[in-house]
Order: structure tokens, then sequence, then C-alpha cells
């Protein structure tokens, strides 16, 4: 009977997240569409993201976020933003660590959502990871973003991986870009969102959602050849913190 109730408990919970995703999308429709007509406005697009659709999610989920900064981001300055990545939460919570606006770099299939998936096609880079000119045309398009003043997030595992693995191989595609457009990688560990909201349906549940934003790596005395070595350093960082 316990079984039962704890089963349908997190369905609830799930469903209740469907509903706050959907809500603030429902109501500033006919705003977000129009900040999505021009990249010119998507700072404006990017604040009412952050405001008034991140923010009630994860407080209406009970999950509020809890950041520990160790270096702070500047402000009109370009991040390479990368985190691990455990949960549909994951959006939300990166989008309440930087108050700069960055745009996802992201794989295609997320265009497939419900109304998420329309403004995802409208304002975020898509890659096809199969497509090895989908790849060449990623930094094509994040370069017109950063000569716009704008930061760059990839998840740079390239998914979400299986339940028991605590973190995946990095790809290469985050620290190439940083690299080759000189700005600073921003390594973040999400330390909850396993426990709190996984992909796996009959689990997770309320509590805080913990972030640490690291120390930065430098990259303008680095070269393309330096992309595997900046790549396992930054993944041995968030392992190491994962592993505690």
């Amino acid at each position: 009977m316990l079984t039962l109730l704890k089963k349908i408990g997190q369905t609830l919970y799930r469903i209740w997240f469907y509903i706050l995703v959907a809500i603030p999308i429902f109501i500033f429709f006919p705003f977000l569409l129009v900040f999505t007509f021009s990249e010119r406005s998507y700072p404006q697009f990017f604040w009412m993201a952050r405001n008034l659709w991140a923010t009630p999610i994860l407080y209406g989920m009970g999950c509020p976020p809890q950041i520990i900064r160790e270096q702070q981001m500047e402000k009109g300055r370009s991040h390479m933003l990368v985190a691990n990545h455990t949960s549909m939460l994951d959006i939300m919570l990166m989008l309440q660590v930087s108050k700069s606006p960055f745009v996802f770099v992201g794989k295609k299939e997320l265009v497939k959502i419900p109304l998420f998936g329309f403004f995802y096609r409208r304002v975020c880079i898509m890659v096809d990871r199969e497509d090895t000119r989908s790849r060449t045309g990623v930094y094509r398009r994040a370069q017109r973003r950063l000569n716009q003043g704008l930061s760059i997030c990839i998840f740079p595992e390239g998914g979400v991986p299986e339940e028991h693995i605590i973190l995946d191989e990095f790809k290469d595609g985050a620290f190439k870009m940083a690299i080759a457009h000189n700005i600073p990688v921003v390594p973040m560990t999400f330390f909850d969102g396993k426990k709190r909201f996984p992909f796996t349906f009959f689990s997770g549940g309320p509590g805080a959602l913990r972030v640490k934003v690291h120390p930065f790596f430098e990259t303008q005395s680095l070269t393309e050849e330096d992309k595997g070595k900046l790549r396992e350093q930054v993944r041995g960082l968030i392992l190491k913190d994962l592993q505690k």
C-alpha cells in the first residue's frame, strides 16, 4: 500500500512539473514570441525565461537552488558554461546560476517537446551530432552570438548518462570552442539532480538543488591541441565533487 501511495505521489509530482513548465509559456506567449523575432531582443527573452519561467518551476517543485560561487562571472564578458547533466531541472538551474544572458547548445531532438520545443528551436543553437555539417555550423552560429556579448552553455557529456554512471566522458566541443574564441570555461557541479528529478519516472522529490561554481579555466594561452587536457581537467574537477 505504501509503495502504491508513493508511486501515486511521484506521478502527481511529475504532472505538476509539466504544469509549471506550461503555465508561464501560455501566460507570456505573446511577449516571448515577440522577443524571438530578432536576436537583438534575446536579452529580454532570457530575462523572462530566467525570472518568470525557471524561478517558478524550481520553487514550485520545492527545489530551491543553493549556489556556492568560488568565482564570479564578469558582467559584459562572454563565458563557456559547462556542468554535469542528470535532470530535466538542469536547464532551469543553469538559468538561475547565470544572471547574464547565455545561449544553450543542445540536441535537436528537444524541439519535439510541446511548447518548450517551439521556443527552443527559435533561440538555442541546435546540433545534430550525427551530422558533420551540423556540428561545423554550431561554431559559426556560436561566434555570432559571442560577438553579441552572450555566453554559451553546453552540457559536455552530450546527453544524460545511465543511472549507474556518476559522470560520463566529456565531448570536445565546449573546450574546442572556448579555446577558439578565447573565453573562460566556467565549470559547475550540479549535485542533486538525480535525487530531486531524474529521468526515471517513479523517483524524485522536493529538496534543495546545490550548485558549486568552480574557479574558471582561462584559455587565452591555449591552442586547439590543449583541448583534451582542458577537457579532462574540467571533468576531473566536477567528478571529484560528485564522489564526495
